[in-house]
């Protein structure tokens, strides 16, 4: 994010770097908005005895941007995607 007070606007540029594997062999870069939810999961034993898959850990991405969108738009400035900084 980049601050442009002379022009009172907010320019981003969204980058995302994404492991595939453990070893690092697929990581895929990419730029451009495209929200995500990454998820990990655990096998847990419920009250009934079976075991089922429960989601361990979540993190949108939408959670970081969408609340600095909304105070920027709130405060009267422009938030723009650029695609350099």
């Amino acid at each position: 994010m980049r601050i442009v007070p002379e022009q009172h606007e907010v320019r981003f540029l969204d980058e995302r770097w994404e492991n595939r594997s453990d070893d690092n062999a697929n990581a895929q870069y990419g730029r451009g908005h495209a929200p995500a939810v990454y998820r990990q999961w655990e096998t847990k034993e419920g009250p009934d005895g079976r075991r089922r898959r429960v989601e361990a850990f979540r993190f949108d991405t939408r959670e970081m941007t969408d609340p600095l969108q909304h105070v920027v738009l709130g405060a009267g400035w422009a938030w723009r995607g650029v695609v350099k900084l």
